[in-house]
């Protein structure tokens, strides 16, 4: 009896491994095929982590993590895993909820009184659940960050309140990084330490994640990093620079190996823990991967009959891939792509990193490898990415044409060809705010114009009237084939006649957004400031100018009415700070000041020097 029951516990041993090594096995027979997807998309190199019933069955680097000098991808090689960082930061909300320090159905703002939306609608109803699952109301104002960069996140999130939405609050499904940096912002103010204190403490440790980091900086102390790749170029691909993610960093600067990340799906595909220590509260994991928003809705479509929903969690998207229930995320930074995705009811899970820009590589592979591992009807996945390469150069060759006139025509019809700006070049000279995005600068060098942004310098080329159309600057070379769509379409001013502000249409789901001409000012020494000194009377209102306390500078006071300062402007112009629209310019004659023109929204009224 003794002996049949040591027989029997020794076959449910056997029976126990037995998946996994069947995994290993698959996964090693399967290289060739992943392999070839890479090829197939010109892809420098890519990492893999793969785990299954528990255990890491796979982790391994393809190509290289620096073309130049031929040095390969490993296990351990670090690569930006971008929006992935998302579920981190999800994660650390749901812990500081569980301890009690917050309830996701509250208003962010309970946490963070600074954080304020566009109109008092959205500020009473906006929670932080609706943060989590994209259901803000706001569009991506994407390039809000990416062209202009801020390290600070106090400062970032003020901009928040000057971004407009393109839905009511809970309307929609709309992607949203500046959510993710507000939440990451939220575990700080409740926390009392930095979101990356927090990562390193409360995940990253727990999970023995020792070769992940959260800067650019860092990753590149360690020996094994990947650089990016765009596109190829003779043959050749192009290295990128990184973009690092500071400010926004809870949105996606996460950078991690196979390895590592091969312990981040063994928590992940054991439901929130690691072994039996809990990293990630029951209640909030579920939430997390069950449906809280839909993305898009309609039958599953013919290119893809296999997906038959699609809805969003928290940092997650769900779908059903040929009957399994997957969770997904992806990521893509400047030559870096990635993809994390599980199946709980499957207990698989799957990592592809790939320093490629916008590959379809990790999606590619990671569905080579679900088909193998799950044992289901495959799909070949190799021969899907030829075809879709494939339409792709027949698109290229379609637009190949030398007569630029007839092929920007046959993309945007309404151009009007043989126009010219309304003012000369030096007219738009001048720096252009929002104060939901940032500053840049127009500035005219012989007959062109050019527009800086903090990293980014890009020459405009007439497109028709006073609307221009930006081209990247490579190694101080114009890319003609760098257009993104986006215009910069001149205002001017009504009234004045004067160019006072730019749109660009960085957001396809509301109208461009305006950029306001900043005046420029200036200087004056005292002596000259001491001629406009007096008082001003229209109607029996009288505007008292005088120095300020400082003798440096200009003040207004009008009766009844609160103090402001005067501040120097080009053309004998002062703007009154504090009142937008409002300003001073001085009549003078033979060097006498006569009167003081209020120019105001309202009208301009001249108001007459009281002698």
């Amino acid at each position: 009896m003794l002996r049949n029951v040591i027989i029997l516990t020794a076959l449910v041993a056997i029976i126990s491994i037995l998946p996994t090594r069947a995994s290993e096995s698959i996964m090693e027979e399967l290289e060739p095929s992943l392999q070839e997807t890479m090829d197939l998309a010109n892809c420098v190199g890519m990492s893999v982590a793969v785990v299954s019933k528990g255990k890491v069955i796979y982790t391994k680097g393809f190509g290289y993590r620096d073309y130049d000098k031929k040095l390969p991808v490993t296990e351990n090689t670090q690569l930006p895993i971008g929006s992935c960082t998302k579920a981190f930061t999800a994660f650390l909300v749901g812990q500081i909820e569980e301890e009690g320090g917050l309830d996701i159905d509250k208003s962010p703002r309970e946490y963070l009184p600074e954080l304020k939306f566009y109109n008092d609608k959205m500020n009473s109803e906006i929670t932080i659940r609706d943060m989590l699952c994209h259901q803000t109301g706001l569009p991506r104002h994407d390039y809000s960050w990416y062209l202009f960069p801020n390290d600070s996140r106090d400062s970032l999130i003020k901009r928040i309140e000057h971004q407009e939405p393109s839905a009511k609050v809970r309307e929609v499904y709309q992607y949203n990084n500046f959510m993710y940096m507000a939440a990451g912002l939220i575990v700080e103010r409740i926390s009392g330490s930095t979101w990356e204190e927090n990562i390193q403490e409360k995940i990253f440790k727990p999970l023995g994640m020792n070769n992940s980091t959260l800067r650019i900086s860092e990753m590149k102390k360690n020996t094994d990093f990947a650089f990016g790749y765009g596109p190829r170029k003779d043959d050749v691909p192009v290295k990128l620079d990184y973009h690092p993610i500071i400010g926004m960093a809870p949105a996606g600067s996460i950078n991690s190996s196979a390895k590592d990340m091969s312990k981040w799906l063994l928590m992940l595909t054991n439901g929130g823990k690691l072994d039996d220590t809990e990293i990630v509260p029951e209640s909030f994991f579920n939430q997390a991967i069950s449906s809280q928003s839909i993305m898009s809705s309609g039958r599953p479509g013919t290119k893809r009959p296999d997906i038959f929903f699609s809805i969003y969690g928290f940092a997650w998207d769900l779908a059903s891939y040929k009957g399994h229930y997957r969770v997904e995320h992806g990521g893509n930074i400047d030559g870096f792509t990635a993809s994390t995705a599980f199946f709980p009811s499957d207990s698989l899970g799957i990592v592809v990193l790939a320093n490629q820009n916008y590959s379809r590589v990790p999606s590619m592979v990671r569905n080579q490898i679900a088909d193998a591992i799950l044992g289901i009807e495959k799909t070949d996945w190799a021969e899907h990415l030829r075809k879709e390469e494939e339409e792709e150069d027949d698109d290229d060759d379609d637009d190949d044409d030398d007569d630029e006139k007839e092929k920007t025509s046959s993309q945007i019809s309404d151009r009007v060809y043989g126009t010219k700006p309304t003012h000369n070049l030096e007219d738009y000279e001048g720096k252009y705010n929002h104060k939901g995005y940032g500053e840049f600068s127009i500035r005219r060098v012989a007959d062109s114009l050019f527009a800086d942004f903090p990293n980014e310098k890009l020459w405009l080329r007439h497109y028709h009237y006073n609307i221009f159309e930006p081209f990247e600057i490579n190694e101080g070379e114009i890319d003609t084939n760098s257009s993104s769509g986006i215009y910069l379409h001149f205002h001017v001013d009504p009234k004045k006649g004067n160019i006072d502000g730019a749109h660009l249409n960085l957001e396809q789901s509301i109208d461009p957004i305006l950029f306001r001409k900043q005046v420029v000012m200036i200087e004056i020494a005292i002596d000259e400031l001491q001629k406009y000194i007096g008082e001003y009377e229209m109607g029996g209102v009288v505007a008292k100018i005088f120095m300020d306390d400082d003798g440096k500078g200009l003040r207004l006071k009008v009766s009844g009415q609160p103090e402001h300062a005067l501040l120097a402007a080009k053309g004998k112009k002062f703007i009154i700070d504090g009142l937008e629209g409002y300003s001073i310019e001085f009549e003078e004659k033979e060097g006498k000041v006569l009167a003081a023109i209020f120019k105001q929204p309202n009208g301009n009224f001249r108001v007459p020097r009281k002698q």
